[in-house]
């Protein structure tokens, strides 16, 4: 029960949704994650923890690169679940087509770049 409230309380946020929804193929940096919403760093270190203390994420650390991506069968029934459930039901959604937009273009520039940028703002 513990583990289902946890997801059911991080997926109440459509920032959250969409942020699973950005990892829906591959790792990100956190830097490529706050460029993709252009939320302070604070409130993506919040949106992060809530999915990360719910098992909806798993990050690693490279050097001073954190990095996000969804889990695999490591996690609970019920994660997973909820992961392909967000995925079927939102992932034609005109938000996140346009988040898929962005993606693309953030993908191409260098993770480095986009924190050094975020650092200076």
């Amino acid at each position: 029960m513990r583990e289902f409230m946890a997801v059911t309380k991080a997926l109440s946020d459509p920032s959250r949704v969409r942020i699973l929804l950005a990892l829906r193929r591959r790792e990100l940096c956190v830097c490529q994650i706050t460029e993709l919403f252009g939320f302070a760093p604070s409130t993506m270190s919040k949106h992060l923890s809530v999915l990360h203390q719910a098992g909806l994420i798993l990050s690693r650390k490279a050097e001073r690169w954190v990095y996000y991506r969804l889990p695999g069968r490591e996690v609970p029934v019920v994660v997973r679940k909820a992961i392909v459930w967000v995925q079927k039901s939102v992932a034609d959604t005109p938000e996140a087509g346009q988040d898929r937009k962005k993606l693309k273009q953030i993908l191409k520039l260098d993770p480095k770049t986009i924190c050094q940028r975020q650092l200076r703002r």
